[in-house]
């Protein structure tokens, strides 16, 4: 068995740059939703980012896989992570408070976990790991505080729908990991991109009514935003970090993300922390350090020193 993958000073940069860009955009998400339909949305914002994507391989000088299994392990990335997942959430948000979907949200690491244990052959769930993203989990539902789960029960279909595209995100991390060294990770993410958009394309001409009003500049914005930062550029790092890092380890950016949307309302709405949303980034930040487990090791190190 090959050793467990593991976080290093790099990834969890890459999970700090990822956490700030998707902390954030679920603001961009609410603006525009302002001026187009959920699945509208999610379809533009996806197919918008493939141009881009297939420049940045053009001059990364990379190719698309050119094999049947690749294209069909790429498929179904793309409708686990975009097609159904992202569908599913978007809806999902125009029903339930944005505080419940972030901690619905937040179960991806646990997903992860379970998932990575059974499916993959190096990341296996150990004690310390499932301590640090129940810890995690727990500091995270602190922080956005109790409030937020009164509304548990009251729309079953949308909060099961956020929680099967948390279920579909993760297991479409695990299957990433079976794209294995001969896919690399900017052409996975660029034909997960693909295939999603031509799934997607249908859904919204079906359900919706695409520019029947004339959508906003903010909105358009908002989109054009999600297309180039939040979903070429973060799905990049994102396949790179599943690569290097392990799906399990990738997927505690959900846990991240919260705190990073408090923090920025604090820096730019003028909005006040709480003790209990300190007491929230206390914990999630004891579950991150016990999930990375140098800081632990260092101290048993020590004690076991004479």
């Amino acid at each position: 068995m090959s050793a467990a993958p593991s976080l290093t000073s790099r990834d969890w940069g890459i999970l700090a740059v990822l956490a700030l860009v998707w902390g954030s955009s679920f603001l961009l998400i609410e603006l525009g939703l302002t001026g187009f339909g959920p699945l509208t949305l999610v379809f533009l914002r996806i197919a918008l980012a493939v141009p881009l994507m297939l420049v940045a391989m053009r001059v990364a000088g990379q190719r698309l896989p050119r094999d049947a299994h690749s294209w069909w392990q790429l498929t179904i990335i793309g409708f686990l992570n975009l097609a159904f997942s992202q569908a599913l959430f978007f809806w999902a948000q125009t029903r339930i408070d944005s505080g419940l979907s972030s901690i619905l949200n937040a179960t991806v690491p646990l997903w992860g976990v379970v998932m990575a244990h059974y499916f993959t052959r190096d990341e296996r769930a150990t004690p310390a790991k499932v301590m640090g993203v129940v810890i995690g989990f727990a500091g995270l539902v602190v922080m956005v505080g109790p409030d937020a789960l009164a509304g548990v029960g009251q729309d079953v279909a949308a909060q099961l729908a956020c929680l099967l595209a948390t279920a579909c995100f993760a297991a479409a991390a695990v299957w990433a990991r079976r794209l294995g060294s001969h896919v690399q990770p900017l052409a996975a993410a660029t034909g997960q991109m693909m295939t999603a958009a031509v799934m997607l394309l249908p859904l919204p001409l079906l359900f919706e009514t695409p520019f029947a009003a004339a959508p906003s500049l903010t909105a358009v914005a908002a989109l054009l935003t999600l297309a180039i930062v939040a979903t070429s550029f973060t799905y990049l790092l994102y396949f790179r970090l599943i690569a290097t890092a392990g799906a399990s380890n990738a997927m505690l950016i959900a846990l991240l993300m919260p705190p990073v949307a408090i923090g920025l309302g604090v820096l730019f709405l003028n909005e006040t922390l709480t003790g209990g949303q300190l007491l929230g980034l206390a914990l999630i930040l004891t579950g991150l350090i016990i999930i990375d487990g140098r800081l632990v090791a260092r101290l048993a190190l020590r004690r076991a020193v004479p």
